[in-house]
């Protein structure tokens, strides 16, 4: 960073963002590939391992401070009791810091919660350039296509910042200038603290402009200087749920060309998201109609879609996952499901296991080379390594007030249409005949069989059922078995 310290970076996250139409959900607490606004502000801010990391809240502070408390424990959250402006807000964090005893000295960021897209890498770079070039004040600037209602950056003949113009306030010829304020400002800490005290409410708004104190620092005789964003995209703010949804396109874009760049294969970045929270293998491939939300990691040759949705998964080396939703699941390597399973809470595949065709599986574990291949439910179950579930099978689990859990040992092999009613256990190597109601454990190497023995009522269908189709049926068969035995 430099010879001086990042002594903090302020966060500011206090407006109501009325634009956003949202009467539950604070607009920072909105969220971009499963971060929100202010949490990729303050992972960005974070970055930068600042002495003090400070997040002014204000509209709807109670579920700010709740969220910041669950996901971004380093962030101190300062109450502004009343929005009066972002210099106010700056004000507001720097008193806070000074009631704890705090005397900042070094460089104070002050960045805005709702900007998704800044990175750490140009927060770094805003810091780095104030401080080489030892500025009071250094902003963070763009070069826009469409500077239309920013305000515009003007320079002096050495570079520095002569003043920010208002679109309101610019004039023709200023108006062309494509270069434009983000918002985002590096302050030498005394100087912010001096010049915030000159603020005055002397404005159409009635408020403290924090932006108003580069006039009054280069008054001072402070130089005021500027670094342009790299991608100008990366100060793109959100007001709207418009801007929200193309922030999350431009972000999951960087995303997916991270992963490909990393060896992922992307068939279709169109259709595929990626969750900043993501990790991955080299040779990974990811089919169309993919999400990938939470910690979700992929394995080194993996293959997950189409239309698969994995949160906070893990996909084993190797692993084929098709047409699958996944929660919280293990699937391990080389492990097969699909297409159309449900993986839940607590699903854990081992190697070359197979969870397959609408079978749904909730914390329960299969051993290594375990099938349940077809129409089945396991909830809280345990079975072994090699062994065969037979279609439309289900451990049932619950039995109206607690779980309870089935186990079923390895190389068992389980006939189709089975009950297994928990708890119960199925012993090593043992079978169970189709249409069973497990109720009790079978031993190893047994035979499980609980149905009863079928029996035929002859002419039920004629008599119960005179003049249907199946009874017709069923006399014209029994007509053309007669003939054929006379015949013969």
């Amino acid at each position: 960073m430099g010879a001086k310290s990042l002594a903090a970076v302020v966060v500011l996250a206090a407006g109501g963002g009325t634009r956003m139409k949202s009467n539950k959900l604070p607009k920072v607490l909105h969220e971009v590939c499963g971060r929100s606004l202010v949490g990729h502000a303050v992972s960005a801010a974070g970055e930068l391992t600042p002495g003090h990391l400070v997040v002014v809240v204000g509209h709807q502070r109670e579920q700010v401070v709740e969220h910041l408390a669950a996901h971004h424990p380093a962030a101190r959250p300062v109450v502004q009791e009343e929005q009066k402006g972002t210099g106010h807000a700056v004000r507001t964090a720097l008193e806070a810091l000074a009631a704890d005893g705090v005397t900042l000295d070094g460089t104070v960021i002050v960045t805005a919660g709702d900007s998704p897209l800044l990175t750490g890498e140009t927060l770094h770079r805003l810091a780095t350039s104030h401080e080489a070039q030892q500025n009071g004040v250094t902003v963070l600037t763009a070069v826009v296509p469409e500077p239309f209602g920013y305000g515009r950056i003007l320079r002096d003949e050495d570079g520095a910042v002569a003043a920010i113009v208002e679109e309101r306030d610019a004039s023709d010829t200023q108006r062309t200038i494509a270069e434009i304020n983000s918002g985002v400002f590096a302050f030498d800490a005394k100087l912010l603290a001096e010049a915030l005290a000159e603020l005055t409410t002397d404005n159409s708004q009635g408020e403290e402009y924090l932006t108003d104190t580069l006039a009054i620092l280069r008054t001072a005789g402070h130089r005021v200087g500027a670094v342009v964003a790299e991608d100008h995209r990366d100060i793109l703010g959100i007001n709207d749920r418009v801007q929200l949804a193309q922030a999350r396109r431009l972000l999951n874009d960087r995303l997916l060309e991270r992963a490909m760049r990393a060896g992922v294969t992307v068939v279709d970045p169109a259709t595929t998201w990626f969750d900043v929270q993501v990790t991955f293998e080299p040779d990974a491939v990811v089919l169309p109609n993919t999400q990938l939300h939470g910690a979700t990691h992929l394995g080194e040759g993996c293959e997950v879609g189409p239309n698969s949705t994995l949160t906070d998964t893990l996909v084993g080396a190797g692993a084929r996952v098709s047409n699958t939703t996944a929660e919280r699941a293990e699937i391990g390597e080389l492990a097969v499901t699909g297409p159309y399973a449900y993986l839940r809470p607590g699903a854990k595949l081992a190697r070359k296991a197979k969870v397959g065709t609408y079978v749904e599986v909730k914390n329960s574990e299969l051993g290594e080379g375990a099938k349940v291949p077809h129409l089945s439910y396991i909830g809280d179950a345990t079975i072994g390594e090699g062994t065969n579930v037979g279609a439309a099978s289900v451990t049932v689990n619950y039995d109206g007030v607690r779980k309870h859990r089935t186990v079923i040992g390895a190389h068992c092999r389980t006939g189709s249409d089975n009950m297994f009613i928990a708890p119960v256990t199925v012993g090593d190597g043992a079978y169970t005949a189709a249409g069973s109601v497990i109720t009790s454990d079978v031993p190893p190497g047994a035979l499980g069989v609980s149905r009863a023995q079928q029996r035929n009522i002859e002419g039920w269908v004629e008599r119960k059922r005179p003049g249907t189709a199946s009874a017709q049926a069923a006399q014209a068969a029994t007509d053309g078995a007669a003939q054929g035995a006379a015949q013969t």
